[in-house]
């Protein structure tokens, strides 16, 4: 199966993903490329044998937020208003999209990692 969900490339899933595509030429001229990753919507497919999400951004932008949080507020606020802050903010980031496909259960661990890890932060920087 081909899914060409930008106008700028081409991704392939299923179990042929790995077979080199001829390439697709528009009707204006351009050659798509194919690539091993498109995001859509803000999820990030993966060119893999069945459906499959990736969940690095997600997890690189959930880190991002929560140390710009920690760098303007660390300090200062109380511990309560910092989790919320992680809460309210970073959480969304994590969790967008996540009902789009199932996850394995390693890929629910790392979820589970990311969260304790700022937990941690935040329980050792105020201590």
């Amino acid at each position: 199966m081909v899914i060409n969900l930008k106008k700028s490339s081409c991704l392939r899933v299923g179990s042929r993903h790995k077979v080199t595509c001829a390439e697709i030429t528009t009707s204006d001229g351009n050659n798509l490329p194919w690539v091993n990753e498109i995001r859509y919507l803000g999820i990030f497919i993966v060119s893999f044998v069945s459906f499959r999400c990736s969940t690095d951004h997600a997890k690189r932008s959930f880190y991002h937020a929560a140390n710009a949080i920690f760098a303007k507020v660390g300090c200062f606020a109380s511990e309560e208003v910092i989790l919320e802050l992680i809460l309210k903010k970073c959480s969304p980031m994590l969790t967008y999209g996540l009902e789009v496909c199932a996850l394995p259960k390693r890929v629910l661990q790392s979820h589970d990692l990311t969260v304790n890890r700022v937990l941690m932060k935040l329980l050792k920087a105020l201590t």
